[in-house]
């Protein structure tokens, strides 16, 4: 989908709908300081002045899917459809999009990957008060750096009901050619309504500046490491996922697989994009090496791969060479789950009605030392201004998931000041991989630029550095849904 340009310049999608953003009821700016307490406030930079380049419509409300199951699943969706629809942008454009709230209680959206102003940022209580139901907000922000990003609700576990939807800005000069491409977002899905699993705490403010609403005692991911699926066994902790109907490529099931069109001699860039609410994912196209470009939106220097894992959260472009004719399996495997693989279909123009060629084994397997940014951040080089060591583990109560001991809430903030070079040392003494996301930055881990970045369990350690350049208040956390509602969050606040 692409949004509406105030002119003719782009077509607009009208399922989208087109109107004044001016007119909508209850839009509210959340007016919050950083380091409130002792006065030592840092004021976040405002969302751009001046009319919008760029305007989408969205409502999220209830609705009914069925993605190729025996029955349909009553839902909550953005605009009617799962995923939701995809909005395009081009690089730089100022950009609004009015949210409407249909649903029977508050959400918010965070536009993941997207150093937003702080205001804009979609996490309920931290950055904005959360949209309450039938009423609206307006989200302003310039749509910069160019990328593969998705929005999704931050409130409650209402990303696992499908409010989510896939998000690109182009670049006007990619540092690739490509003829075709196509989004791909690979999801866990999850018939009727998310609950937290076995031995959660009842304590309605678990998740208060984050996703909100409880928390659990489930583990989630599963992998003890990008490539392993130990699972955790005894304590009070359990490994487990919630009960995943399947997998999904587009919303639809494996028994009810998307094509992929394509020409022989074609070069096709595929965005892939984990939106999943537990699930690291294994990535492959049968027959065909992907040459990956872009590591969380960033262009990288390509490397070509057989196969790649991704956490929550993360997103990977590449490429892939059309010189083998035919009908082939692009394949998304959970590494830690017994669900049937999440499938689609590439089809070569006349290609005939054989059933396709499946993956087999994973072949050469992309790490994060692979990928070398074609822009490094800047001011990263050397001894950081400030550096913080985080234990990721479970808690010592069966529904906590903690960083340095403390569930959040209830924990204290990471603090740091504009312009610092800030160091993350994170070790994980869980043995379930930990999907880290950054809001409103980006940071450096090895040669790669990223939001997110998976900690390997079993006493697997992740660095990464970035620059203090967006002031405000930003929550940091594990992208596991579950393992956020559990309390694996801090807040990095700023002060003077």
């Amino acid at each position: 989908m692409t949004v509406q340009p105030p002119t003719s310049r782009r077509r607009f999608l009208q399922a989208l709908g087109v109107g004044s953003l001016g007119t909508l009821a209850g839009c509210t700016q959340f007016d919050r300081s950083t380091a409130e307490s002792d006065g030592s406030a840092v004021t976040p930079r405002s969302a751009p002045e001046g009319p919008a380049d760029a305007t989408a419509t969205l409502r999220a409300a209830p609705g009914t899917v069925e993605p190729g199951s025996d029955t349909p699943s009553e839902t909550w969706l953005y605009n009617g459809t799962f995923p939701g629809p995809e909005l395009r942008l081009s690089e730089g454009d100022v950009f609004e999009a009015a949210v409407t709230n249909d649903l029977p209680e508050a959400t918010t959206i965070h536009w993941h990957g997207i150093p937003v102003p702080n205001g804009m940022d979609g996490v309920p209580d931290v950055t904005q008060e959360p949209v309450a139901s039938t009423e609206s907000f307006t989200y302003k922000f310039r749509a910069e750096p160019a990328g593969t990003y998705f929005f999704h609700s931050h409130v409650g576990l209402q990303l696992d009901r499908g409010l989510l939807a896939p998000l690109v800005i182009e670049e006007s000069d990619p540092h690739v050619a490509y003829d075709r491409e196509y989004t791909v977002v690979v999801d866990d899905y999850l018939e009727g309504t998310p609950e937290p699993l076995s031995g959660n705490a009842t304590d309605g403010n678990r998740g208060r500046g984050g996703m909100g609403g409880g928390g659990m005692g489930g583990g989630g991911m599963g992998g003890g490491g990008m490539n392993d699926g130990d699972r955790m066994s005894g304590g009070m902790m359990t490994d487990r996922r919630p009960p995943y109907a399947g997998l999904l490529i587009n919303g639809r099931l494996p028994t009810d697989p998307r094509t992929f069109e394509v020409q022989e001699g074609e070069r096709v860039r595929f965005r892939f994009i984990n939106a999943s609410a537990a699930t690291l994912f294994r990535v492959r196209v049968a027959g065909h090496p992907l040459t990956v470009t872009h590591a969380d939106g960033r262009p990288v220097d390509p490397v070509t791969v057989d196969s790649f894992a991704f956490g929550s959260g993360e997103r990977y472009d590449a490429i892939i060479d059309a010189d083998e004719p035919g009908t082939w399996e692009v394949r998304a495997a959970a590494v830690d789950g017994d669900e049937s693989p999440a499938r689609a279909i590439l089809a070569y123009e006349g290609a005939s009605g054989a059933s396709p060629t499946a993956p087999s084994g994973d072949g050469r397997q992309l790490s994060y030392g692979d990928l070398v940014a074609v822009s490094p951040l800047d001011d990263v080089d050397g001894n950081p201004d400030r550096t913080f060591d985080l234990t990721l583990s479970a808690g010592g109560r069966s529904n906590e998931w903690v960083i340095d001991g403390q569930a959040y809430p209830d924990a204290d903030p990471l603090e740091v000041r504009e312009g610092e070079h800030v160091r993350v040392r994170m070790t994980n003494r869980s043995p379930v991989v930990h999907p880290m996301h950054l809001h409103g930055h980006f940071f450096q881990v090895d040669e790669a630029v990223k939001d997110t970045v998976v900690v390997p369990g079993h006493r697997g350690q992740v660095t990464f550095d970035f620059v203090a350049d967006n002031p405000g208040d930003w929550l940091f956390h594990c992208h596991n849904l579950y393992h956020l509602e559990a309390g694996m969050a801090r807040v990095i606040q700023y002060f003077e």
